[in-house]
């Protein structure tokens, strides 16, 4: 089974496509795929609580540290895109077409 949860920003995997809570379940290849769009949205109490309980420590460990909670965590760096007006996700710099302004991160931090 699939759940798609991020069906509504392009889906997961490539059998999957937009379903409702309607009709909510489709077969491809054998395989159950639920995809509903914006599927947070309803029940949105649990869905702020579970993305709060993921979250917030790292938002913990940014206000304590800075930029340096990033450079000891090359795992947690991963997850930025831009730092000191570079982007440093080289997909998004490709998929914006902006690979000049692309820069490793480290490269990039040192410049923070």
């Amino acid at each position: 089974m699939i759940v798609d949860v991020s069906i509504d920003q392009g889906g997961c995997v490539e059998t999957s496509r937009p379903t409702s809570h309607s009709d909510p379940v489709f077969v491809s290849h054998g395989v159950t795929h639920y995809c509903v769009a914006n599927m947070p949205g309803a029940y949105p109490r649990t869905s702020t609580l579970a993305l709060t309980t993921a979250t917030l420590p790292f938002v913990e460990r940014l206000a304590a540290s800075g930029i340096d909670a990033l450079r000891a965590d090359p795992g947690f760096a991963r997850g930025v895109n831009t730092i000191a007006g570079f982007i440093v996700c080289e997909a998004v710099a490709q998929a914006l077409g902006m690979q000049a302004s692309y820069r490793e991160f480290g490269a990039a931090a040192q410049s923070a």
